[in-house]
């Protein structure tokens, strides 16, 4: 298992930081647009994998913890997250750091609760 989780969560680093970096190029902004679309969309992805994975045979084990624990574990970037807004802090932007993290918290359990959906919706598809 131990191999699997590692495995996911080199998969997870490198995606966080490709994508990361993309997004917050393409923002042209100083906002942390990077790790809040990360944030999301991996709480987006943790939650499809739990729902999906634990009302199907389909996924073993071994695939939801390098999925599950390893990619999304390697992927969110909740410590970056805080780091930033503590900078944000220290800067004197406090309107900005309290709209991210308002943004990231209320965006990234919406990304899991609709992953958790999106899971659901897959296994009916399936079943049918």
């Amino acid at each position: 298992m131990i191999w699997f989780v590692a495995l996911g969560s080199a998969l997870g680093g490198a995606a966080r930081y490709l994508l990361g970096g993309l997004v917050q190029q393409a923002s042209r902004s100083t906002f942390p647009t990077g790790t809040l679309a990360i944030n999301v969309t991996g709480s987006f992805l943790l939650g499809l994998i739990y729902r999906y994975a634990a009302d199907s045979a389909a996924i073993s084990p071994e695939l939801r913890g390098m999925l599950a624990i390893g990619f999304c574990g390697g992927f969110t970037t909740f410590s970056t997250f805080s780091y930033e807004t503590v900078r944000l802090i220290e800067d004197g932007e406090f309107a900005r750091a309290s709209a991210y993290m308002l943004l990231s918290v209320v965006l990234s359990v919406g990304g899991a609760m609709l992953g958790l959906a999106a899971g659901r919706e897959l296994l009916l598809l399936r079943r049918h």
